[in-house]
């Protein structure tokens, strides 16, 4: 896959800013491994970033990330290496580990997500068996993906303050890749487990605007370092709370929030000279799967919404009801793969950039949300090997200390300007972006208390 295109206008821009990126390359590694030090990076996550060429920012991070089936599978050994370290600094004695999906297992490209999360793990040598706590689900169940894999749930029990299965199976660690939208079951609960994520990052608890609080400090911190404009890497927001879309309470506020944001957009516009319409995107302060956001141009769009745009706002996930938005500035992507708008999504495991995709829909524009129905994925190709050569294990056993330039396939070099505008650069700036954000949801996580039991 060659890369999507960046619309010609905001091409130099786009250089420039991965010249600038990798002209610090060497102190931009130095300061990762300095910051991995002092704090402890979330097991696993995915980032969204959107790409305007003048502007490049992360907009969302994921601590349940779904979507390992869209990786690139020829990667599968490094991403094997990457979990290993993660679970190994978890629980170093681990043999075994209980991953927990979600609960809609109707779902058969989300349970495509769940067998390759399980074969990277089985990568590792680890004895991985599948648990579930849908009460739906009373018996041993064998579902088949949306690939024709298939995948055999098994349902959770507790003995004291342990996990097991009916045959007595008690593992080392559980791993979540279920969010919690819905609360956190009293099933996992007060375990001694090691069970990561831990229940705080879940949306029971979590908040956008807690991650963008500590993004403000990482990015503030970065963009000195390399020598940017703060702003190039991080979209003002605010959040505004006291909402019932349905019965349109807080509605005035929430425009009063939209109005003061595009305001402070638009100054930022004129001082760059840039000649775009300034739009935020109202979003659930808590939750996830695209639900709950609209993009919006002016203060008048979220005065008086229709039905339709009230009941897309009013509740997500889980049936939950939303009183707390996000107000964020919004970001154009000026990137697209065949004509259809694209975005790219990066994933990681422990502090390793591990892979991502582009998410790409033909029928949004770069201004809307792409994450709905009609998306599709384009996994992101990389360079370390030749596209014809497939990954072995004794490769990926030789990249133990693999850096994440590596693993991107960046090569390091002294002409800066020679090296910009080829694929492995912007695979690079965007391995550093996602890292950024990684780094922002382990200070979120190491700030917040841990949960009541």
């Amino acid at each position: 896959m060659s890369l999507p295109d960046v619309a010609a206008a905001h091409r130099l821009e786009l250089q420039n800013f991965e010249r600038a990126i990798l002209a610090k390359q060497t102190q931009i590694e130095s300061w990762f491994r300095t910051q991995w030090r002092h704090h402890h990076a979330p097991f696993y996550g995915s980032v969204d970033i959107r790409n305007s060429g003048y502007k490049l920012a992360s907009i969302d991070m994921n601590l349940f990330p779904g979507g390992f089936n869209n990786l690139n599978p020829v990667f599968l050994p490094l991403a094997s290496v990457a979990a290993q370290d993660a679970v190994e600094r978890a629980c170093a004695e681990a043999q075994s580990v209980l991953m927990i999906p979600e609960n809609h297992t109707r779902n058969t490209f989300y349970l495509q997500n769940v067998y390759a999360l399980y074969s990277i793990l089985r990568h590792v040598g680890l004895n991985v068996r599948i648990g579930t706590i849908n009460p739906e689900i009373t018996q041993i169940t064998t579902l088949e993906t949306a690939l024709g894999d298939h995948i055999t749930l098994e349902p959770v029990l507790r003995q004291g303050n342990r996990l097991q299965l009916a045959d007595g199976f008690t593992p080392c660690m559980i791993l979540l890749n279920n969010d919690l939208s819905g609360g956190v079951p009293d099933i996992l609960q007060g375990l001694e487990q090691k069970l990561l994520p831990p229940l705080k990052a879940g949306w029971t608890t979590r908040r956008k605007s807690t991650h963008f609080h500590a993004y403000n400090q990482v990015a503030a911190e970065f963009a000195k370092l390399a020598g940017i404009d703060e702003w190039t890497i991080n979209p003002y927001y605010e959040v505004c709370s006291g909402l019932d879309f349905a019965s349109h309470e807080g509605e005035n506020r929430l425009a009063d929030t939209v109005e003061r944001l595009l305001q402070r957009i638009q100054n930022k516009y004129d001082e760059l000279g840039i000649q775009d319409k300034p739009f935020v995107i109202v979003k659930a302060d808590a939750g996830t799967y695209g639900m709950g956001v609209m993009s919006v141009h002016s203060a008048d769009e979220v005065r008086g919404l229709n039905r339709k745009k009230r009941n897309k706002m009013a509740k997500i996930k889980e049936g939950l009801e939303v009183s707390e938005v996000i107000v964020q500035e919004g970001i154009y992507t000026y990137e697209t793969l065949h004509g259809a708008t694209a975005e790219p999504v990066v994933y990681m495991m422990d502090r390793f950039v591990i892979g991502g995709f582009y998410r790409v829909h033909e029928g949004r524009g770069p201004d809307e949300n792409l994450n709905a129905m009609g998306m599709h994925f384009v996994p992101l190709h990389c360079n370390i090997v030749s596209p014809e050569t497939e990954i072995t294990e004794e490769d990926a056993a030789s990249k133990r200390e693999f850096q994440p330039w590596e693993q991107l396939g960046i090569v390091q070099t002294e002409n800066v300007s020679q090296a910009s505008d080829c694929e492995s650069v912007r695979l690079y700036v965007y391995g550093v972006l996602a890292r950024l954000s990684l780094l922002a949801a382990a200070i979120e996580l190491e700030n917040m208390p841990e949960i009541a039991v």
